[in-house]
């Protein structure tokens, strides 16, 4: 077997793992961080656009968030998208920006976003485990088609359950940093 027939499954992997971190980045942990907004999209002239491609995010200081669109008409817009959504703040508008604080987490709201992360890890290695069994799949009918042999494929399945138990080792890893992180007072 050559390596470029599991560089596929790798990178698809690997996609899977930054596909979690971009949740867990989602996810804030009592400090403004612009990245909160990143899965919110507002209606603009009739387009859903991210936040970002309309307006500029600054942190005046590290429990808040300003929030400056390019065009004044999509100022009401946004804020009715970040109210609409699961973030839990509600702006301040000064007609020409919106302000977001970030109060301190309470005990039970670090709680929840604990369980949050930690379904968005489960997530992660659900879709890993699937990669496997889809090129463990591929790997089978290219044995019964006779392209390999059944060598081969006993290799095929140890090395896909290696990057499997990695890829699962890392969103571990990830899961008890972003948790350390959320429970710090």
């Amino acid at each position: 077997m050559q390596k470029e027939d599991y560089k596929v499954y790798e990178d698809k992997m690997k996609k899977s793992i930054e596909s979690v971190a971009a949740d867990f980045a989602s996810v804030r942990a009592g400090r403004a961080n612009a990245s909160v907004l990143d899965r919110i999209t507002v209606d603009y002239y009739g387009t859903q656009t991210p936040i970002q491609q309309i307006a500029s995010i600054a942190s005046p200081d590290p429990r808040s968030l300003v929030i400056q669109p390019w065009d004044a008409s999509a100022l009401k817009s946004i804020e009715k998208a970040i109210q609409n959504s699961d973030l839990g703040i509600n702006p301040q508008n000064d007609g020409k920006s919106l302000r977001l604080s970030f109060p301190q987490l309470t005990e039970e709201r670090r709680k929840e976003l604990v369980k949050q992360i930690r379904k968005y890890a489960e997530s992660g290695k659900v879709a890993v485990r699937n990669i496997r069994r889809d090129a463990m799949e591929a790997f089978k009918k290219s044995e019964k088609a006779a392209e390999i042999t059944e060598d081969d494929l006993k290799q095929a399945e140890k090395d896909l359950q290696k990057m499997t138990d990695d890829s699962c080792k890392k969103l571990d890893e990830m899961l008890a940093s972003k948790e350390k992180e959320l429970m710090a007072v």
